[in-house]
């Protein structure tokens, strides 16, 4: 051994994969500890488990477990308002991307937040006399610990582990996981998924349908998303050590069922984002690509300009999008009834004031109509909405 090599003196390729490998832990405890167990409460972890990620989260990060949890819970009670910690649509994407982690300290200090939205986080001997106390401590040791095990090489592993999380968690996730990417669901923020393969960052990529739901456990929905915290959970719950709580809802149909009944307004209501996407996906494209197609060339440019923007929640969108919505409507009887449809069945689920038989009696009003619409894909919709149940199929 020498000081230069350290004690294990690994080749260039094992030492970026152990740099990846101790990153990837990291990014573990923070979306299964930090994230789905003590900020939504979505799964169990042993009690050996926990106290392995506060004890690595403080080796690698230094953040503590209350203030990430309240600073989280923050984000999502005051999601896009000026009272989100770190919110790109209202403090700007460079702000949060370049200064994601100052952002995270700054509401760390702020003692109302932690008493307010810090509520069943650790609060033992250990947090209170170690991890809480010595916060700048841990990542010291394990500054000593890379240059033991890998020599003066081990200040770049030390560093690689310092940014993975400011960089990005605090910069990419909480920036563009609300700016850029992909929506399978329109939640009432801005949320987006970064990409479908939920690898680098442990599945926190996928964070609009974090934002749909909350406090799943598991964060992919379609069949080609991948959640690698997921396989952790799952790997875990094999051992004994986890046991999820919540996932995203599986809608459940009764294909011979042709009335509209509590149930299916219970199962409606239970899976409402997908019956929007579904909405999206069956009604507004096919009937988007079909008066486009018999548009006159102005008409064609104002529909495709405002293709992304006609399934949009309505409080995201700014006057130009406003703009170039109402002017594609103005140029289709059919596109202006698709969108009303679209308003009306939303209202539907959200009229939270309305007893169960006035719902119930607006769910069949619109099923009428929607099948005497002479828009058939809208039609086909109308009628598919019979077989939604919350009984389980066999």
């Amino acid at each position: 051994m020498t000081i230069l090599n350290g004690l294990f003196a690994p080749s260039w390729v094992e030492l970026v994969l152990i740099t990846l490998g101790m990153t990837h832990v990291t990014i573990v405890a923070v979306t299964v500890y930090l994230h789905r167990y003590s900020a939504h409460r979505s799964l169990e972890l042993h009690p050996a488990v926990r106290h392995f990620f506060r004890f690595w989260l403080w080796l690698t990060t230094g953040m503590n477990t209350r203030a990430w949890t309240a600073i989280h819970r923050k984000h999502h009670a005051r999601c896009e308002t000026e009272n989100d910690p770190h919110s790109p649509q209202i403090l700007g994407i460079g702000k949060v991307l370049g200064e994601g982690a100052e952002l995270y300290k700054t509401e760390a200090g702020n003692e109302q937040t932690l008493a307010q939205y810090g509520a069943g986080c650790p609060d033992d001997w250990l947090e209170r006399n170690l991890y809480s106390r010595f916060q700048s401590r841990g990542i010291v040791l394990m500054l000593a610990i890379d240059l033991l095990c890998f020599g003066v090489i081990g200040l770049t592993v030390w560093a690689v582990q310092m940014l993975w999380i400011p960089v990005f968690a605090a910069g990419v996730i909480n920036g563009v996981g609300h700016y850029w990417g992909y929506r399978n669901f329109e939640c009432a923020d801005a949320s987006r998924n970064i990409g479908p393969l939920g690898l680098l960052i442990g599945g926190e990529e996928l964070h609009n349908n974090h934002h749909t739901y909350p406090t799943s456990a598991k964060l992919s929905v379609r069949a080609f998303e991948f959640d690698v915290g997921w396989f952790w959970i799952r790997t875990l719950e094999t051992l004994r050590l986890a046991k999820a709580k919540r996932t995203p809802p599986v809608p459940q149909y009764e294909q011979q069922k042709s009335t509209i009944d509590l149930d299916t307004l219970r199962a409606l209501a239970h899976n409402r984002f997908q019956v929007m996407a579904r909405y999206r996906r069956e009604v507004i494209r096919p009937v988007l690509r079909e008066e486009k197609a018999r548009a006159s060339a102005a008409a064609r440019g104002a529909i495709r300009r405002a293709k992304s923007v006609f399934w949009r929640n309505e409080r995201l969108l700014g006057e130009r999008e406003q703009r170039r919505l109402e002017r594609a409507r103005a140029y289709s009887e059919r596109l202006e009834a698709i969108y009303q449809y679209r308003l009306r069945l939303q209202q539907i689920w959200s009229r939270t004031s309305q007893s169960s038989t006035e719902t119930l009696d607006a769910l069949r009003q619109w099923c009428r109509d929607a099948e005497q619409s002479g828009i058939d894909a809208l039609e086909d919709f109308a009628r598919q909405l019979r077989a939604y149940t919350t009984r389980a199929s066999d």
